[in-house]
């Protein structure tokens, strides 16, 4: 069944940089700004002049050590940054990861309903479950829980959430001076969740969000992660990097949620791609090749590693990439092995290659070219059943974010496949879901 009135879904993808690991050293890139408050807030008020729909800050809670030498980790923690953000925008959404492993649900409900709150109803949560196990180290444990349990604690995790922004019913908040009546006892309830993973008795102690609930997202593309989206994710943030892949995975994520008792179109697919844009495409191509030059080979190595959970460092870099385990061996980031596994099992790379060929960004989909050359490709993709939009993530910051807001999204409106003008006054209503 199509989607009614069906319209392209740009999600901003907030790095200091720029998306690429060589960005920080790119002459256009002021060092003395990407750890700046003010460089991020002229990013987020240049996305909403440019209609863009939200904003996203991912997260992760250790680093290695010897990384930090080869570029920018991570910045500010994302719900302070997004909080500031809000008080320069209005209608942009905003979108953070926080992680079900390495916090607890009542925390989460509340920073999040604050956030919806303080923003007017355009929050939105990014469920992880984290597959570093560094991270681990950092939160008392010696390692990290089992793929298949992080995600059975993040299932109940989820659904504690939702009871704590629902423990406000939307007319509990009285505040009548007279009575000296503020908030009506029968409509603000515990929740007394006593599960496998956590017992919370609430109610939240804050009334309800004002979207009814800020969206949920999610960005796990394991079995497991399939199956907690299309059961309770707005949009899905993916890692294809062929068309054909990204028509699978958008084909499968749909029918999983109809299995899951929810319509196709209460799940958008947003696979991510890093993109350089030109004025040419020859400027283009000057650009991504000058990032390949500056990226770090050693950080890619660390990058790999981490996603996949297998240490890579002391592989050559010029002999034949390494046998990887079986799956159920993998403890990390099962959609980051299945994507380099099926690469290694088609062509004959050396680490090297890999990394230099398909790592520029992490595995999403990359494009360099000009205004309409990467516009051609984002619509093929939205008209043939592979993306209901996209989380863009630019190579540059400085420059590439304002090339693509004032080149491609201009392109993408006069096509119409985006919209000019806002639809609504929060981030549900904005990207089409219906009221809760």
């Amino acid at each position: 069944m199509s989607e009614p009135n069906r319209r392209m879904i740009l999600n901003l993808f907030l790095h200091n940089a720029g998306a690429h690991k060589g960005a920080w050293r790119h002459a256009s890139t002021k060092l003395d700004e990407i750890h700046d408050v003010s460089h991020f807030l002229r990013i987020a008020k240049k996305a909403e002049a440019a209609r863009i729909d939200s904003l996203f800050i991912a997260d992760g809670l250790s680093i290695e050590a010897k990384a930090v030498q080869h570029g920018p980790i991570f910045g500010f923690e994302p719900l302070t940054l997004l909080s500031a953000i809000a008080t320069v925008t209005g209608r942009i959404g905003l979108i953070a990861t926080v992680s079900t492993s390495f916090t607890e649900p009542y925390n989460t409900a509340r920073i999040f309903a604050s956030l919806d709150h303080i923003s007017g109803g355009r929050a939105g949560w990014n469920i992880v479950t984290t597959g570093v196990e560094r991270t681990a180290f950092n939160f008392g444990l010696e390692q990290l829980p089992a793929h298949a349990e992080r995600y059975e604690r993040a299932r109940e995790f989820t659904e504690v959430v939702l009871k704590l922004w629902s423990s406000w019913e939307a007319d509990a908040l009285v505040q009548d001076k007279t009575s000296g009546v503020y908030a009506d006892v029968n409509k603000v309830h515990d929740i007394q969740h006593q599960g496998d993973y956590y017992s919370v008795r609430g109610a939240l102690n804050m009334m309800r969000p004002p979207q009814g609930r800020p969206l949920l997202i999610q960005a796990g593309a394991s079995e497991d992660g399939r199956n907690l989206a299309a059961q309770y994710a707005e949009l899905i943030f993916t890692v294809q990097n062929s068309f054909e892949d990204a028509q699978l995975f958008y084909q499968d994520i749909k029918e999983r949620t109809v299995k899951a008792g929810r319509s196709p179109h209460d799940i958008k697919v947003l696979p991510g791609i890093h993109v350089i844009v030109g004025e040419t495409e020859a400027e283009a191509r000057d650009i991504a090749r000058e990032l390949q030059q500056l990226g770090s080979i050693e950080r890619s190595v660390m990058s790999l590693s981490n996603l996949l959970g297998i240490d890579f460092s002391g592989c050559a870099l010029d002999d034949p990439f390494p046998k990887l385990p079986d799956m159920g061996q993998v403890n990390a980031y099962q959609t980051f092995y299945q994507m380099v596994k099926k690469i290694v099992d088609n062509e004959q790379l050396t680490l090297r290659e890999l990394l230099e060929k398909y790592w520029v960004g992490n595995g999403q989909l990359s494009i360099a070219g000009t205004p309409n050359q990467v516009a051609d490709i984002m619509e093929h993709w939205f008209v043939n059943g592979a993306a209901d939009g996209f989380s863009v993530m630019p190579q540059l910051a400085f420059g590439g974010i304002d090339a693509f807001l004032e080149l491609v999204v201009p392109e993408l409106q006069r096509r119409g496949l985006f919209p000019s003008e806002y639809a609504g006054q929060n981030l549900r209503e904005n990207l089409g879901f219906s009221p809760l």
